[in-house]
């Protein structure tokens, strides 16, 4: 235990400061992983895309989360390898899982998710073919760590020698307890000034017992803080990351990106490793999407004509997002009989992207899963989680947005456009 710990407390003699965990500690060889043009490029996204438009302190980046996550991800081995982890971890193994902390969001695309249901390379893969090609290939093996087990731990597709090593960090990294959500939700709060996020990380490591099939298990005592996570998780995509202008400026950059691509003047290609300023710069040389860009950049979002609960019978249609677009023109062809001169792009359908809340841990002194423990949230509260988070909006451009608003037709535009109003 004593190598394996002496690997994680020795040799760590850069620090970087942190507004949320003070100082950061990296070896040399970390620090230069932090100072590469791939990471670089991290300082240049925003953590949270637009929301920056309605909650102006939001403007932290993906470089400073990282830093955080690869901080909690420290911490959470320490204690781990302390209370039995040292039985199957490998010093190349902690270096790889810490470099994976660090690196995790490095294919990541700009402007928050905007880019998620677009045809293109999940950020994992991306993030694992940039760990595997120079100069993150050399700087991550200077590390102590293996390149390819590294690339493995952010992306599944990818297989590595170790597999029980592999499968306990990949474990680590993707939870409910991981140390990616317990710094997003700290940070993004913070920024955004809302108390909702936070949470006791201090006493959540201090209660986690090492496994080598579920990477972590709780006791009963940890269960009110998972409940805590869950519905910080829900407060924060119902206010923040999910807040109707951000929704509408999401959708904007969407609809721009998503013609472009169809009509061939962006490739999938075009949008890797772009950072947010190369993203609008990108869509401003085109004639597809550039007038949506520019009207997000300015601030002039698109205004919500209706919100609808999603329903899987009547709404199967719309979660494809190439699809959507027939149903768009359909209703603001209903619009325009009823006098809305709406153009092309004046009316956008949004439909959020899938989101879940994980509940995969094991309460050792229960003997059952969280799903089955003392917990008062079961299954069907965290389904009701989902079904209340996901509505369906029509947006519609602001310059029509007073015809639209005192149309005595509008239920019934939207109920022959099959989509049911369920509140204006």
């Amino acid at each position: 235990m004593a190598s394996i710990l002496s690997v994680l407390n020795e040799g760590f003699s850069c620090p970087v400061r942190d507004v949320l965990w003070g100082h950061v500690y990296f070896t040399p060889e970390l620090a230069a992983l932090a100072e590469s043009p791939p990471f670089m490029r991290l300082h240049r996204i925003l953590q949270l895309g637009p929301v920056h438009q309605i909650y102006p302190g939001a403007t932290h980046t993906r470089a400073s989360h990282s830093i955080g996550v690869y901080h909690l991800g420290r911490r959470l081995l320490q204690n781990l390898v302390e209370r039995g982890a040292e039985e199957w971890v490998s010093r190349e193994g902690v270096m790889a899982f810490l470099c994976a902390c660090m690196l995790h969001d490095l294919g990541h695309f700009p402007y928050t998710h905007s880019l998620k249901e677009l045809p293109l390379r999940s950020h994992e893969s991306l993030t694992g073919t940039i760990i595997l090609s120079e100069p993150m290939k050399s700087l991550v093996a200077a590390c102590g760590a293996d390149p390819a087990l590294t690339a493995a731990i952010v992306d599944k597709e990818l297989s590595a020698v170790n597999s029980k090593e592999l499968f306990f960090y990949r474990k680590l990294l993707s939870g409910c307890l991981d140390p990616d959500k317990l710094d997003y939700l700290n940070r993004d709060a913070r920024y955004c000034g809302v108390p909702y996020g936070v949470q006791d990380v201090d006493f959540i490591l201090s209660r986690l017992k090492p496994s080598l099939d579920r990477g972590a298990d709780i006791d009963s005592r940890l269960i009110p803080n998972v409940e805590a996570i869950l519905f910080a998780k829900y407060l924060m995509y119902r206010t923040v990351y999910w807040h109707r202008q951000v929704r509408s400026a999401t959708s904007m950059i969407k609809k721009a990106l998503l013609e472009g691509m169809e009509n061939g003047e962006i490739s999938g290609e075009d949008l890797y490793n772009l950072d947010d300023q190369s993203l609008f710069f990108l869509l401003k040389e085109k004639k597809t999407g550039s007038a949506l860009a520019q009207a997000v950049q300015n601030g002039k979002l698109y205004s919500v004509a209706a919100e609808i609960p999603f329903n899987q019978q009547d709404h199967a249609g719309l979660k494809d997002i190439a699809g959507r677009s027939c149903h768009e023109e359909q209703l603001a062809g209903e619009f325009r009989r009823a006098g809305v001169p709406l153009g092309g792009n004046d009316l956008i359908i949004d439909v959020p992207e899938p989101v879940s809340f994980e509940t995969g841990l094991f309460v050792f002194d229960e003997n059952r899963s969280f799903a089955e423990s003392s917990s008062a949230f079961k299954t069907t509260t965290l389904d009701s989680f989902v079904k209340t988070l996901y509505t369906i909006r029509v947006f519609i451009n602001p310059d029509f947005y007073e015809k639209v608003e005192t149309l005595p037709e509008l239920s019934v535009i939207l109920s022959t456009a099959k989509l049911r109003v369920n509140s204006l």
